[in-house]
């Protein structure tokens, strides 16, 4: 079984998009996937799934949280640069960019209200604690494909709080495990098999429970610039048969520092960079958007 992407011309984000995202933090990016491609990445999660099981990493019925997604899972490889997500990668971060944390989360049916515990967060980790400046900066945005149904709320939807990205502090519970009301404002995002969705990774959100008979089934991707150091488990990738048949891009999203003939993570050669020369060959380099200046 393979994925059959629809070729879709590069184009950039629209400024209504622009506009909107900035405005609200996310984004919702309807049939980002088409059928045959949502059938193929949700094989290959329920393959994740049954590998896990079998080594013992997870019990039948527990939920799956596996880093490192394409490295654990190769073939998600195509996700990392699809078209229809990842011109809002590069729109806003520009083409110095990799993907620096990724997860694949498979989530059985809840039979029981488990504990309390505030899962609520803004992405980045120790980030949010060192940068001295308020608001945060973005830093990295996230893209997930959603590959269950989550049209309706209580299926494991992704919970956040809208225009909350430019909040550098929620307030929550004294202690994580002490029962506490929802974040005013904070609503589940619904989304059908196949939907995309970007957002800011200072966006306040957490997942919530799956007590629906659906398995919550969703790829996420974290992009970072280069500068950034990969969280993603990519280090030997060069020896991987599956990493020899990745384009030049997407050996760039997964880390790869290029071929020794100029290209660095800071970005100081630009023409030697592939995702550069990809937006430069389909003239979609911008003079007025710092982050794609030719």
């Amino acid at each position: 079984m393979t994925a059959t992407t629809i070729e879709t011309a590069w184009t950039a984000m629209t400024a209504a998009e622009r506009e909107q995202f900035e405005r609200d933090g996310y984004l919702l990016i309807p049939g980002a996937l088409n059928g045959n491609e949502v059938d193929f990445y949700r094989s290959a999660l329920d393959r994740s799934y049954v590998d896990a099981v079998a080594s013992g990493e997870i019990a039948e019925g527990d939920a799956l949280h596996q880093l490192s997604a394409v490295t654990s899972c190769p073939d998600l490889l195509g996700l990392i640069d699809h078209p229809s997500g990842f011109k809002y990668i590069w729109s806003i971060l520009g083409w110095n960019v990799h993907v620096y944390h990724s997860h694949l989360d498979v989530h059985p049916t809840i039979h029981n209200q488990p504990k309390p515990w505030w899962h609520w967060h803004q992405d980045g980790g120790r980030q949010n604690r060192e940068i001295e400046v308020s608001p945060r900066p973005r830093m990295s945005l996230k893209l997930a494909y959603w590959l269950s149904d989550v049209s309706e709320t209580g299926r494991g939807n992704l919970t956040i709080v809208p225009r909350s990205h430019t909040v550098d502090w929620l307030p929550g519970p004294p202690k994580r495990d002490v029962e506490w009301p929802l974040p005013e404002g904070a609503m589940q995002v619904t989304a059908n098999p196949g939907d995309g969705l970007l957002f800011d990774r200072r966006i306040w959100h957490a997942r919530s429970n799956n007590f629906s008979e659906i398995t919550r089934k969703v790829v996420f991707l974290g992009y970072t610039y280069r500068w950034v150091a990969v969280r993603d488990e990519v280090a030997h990738l060069s020896r991987e048969e599956w990493f020899e048949k990745a384009t030049p891009v997407q050996r760039q999203l997964l880390g790869h520092a290029g071929d020794g003939t100029g290209d660095h993570q800071w970005g100081h050669e630009p023409k030697t960079t592939p995702l550069y020369g990809e937006l430069a060959d389909r003239g979609l380099l911008d003079p007025d958007n710092p982050p794609l200046k030719p």
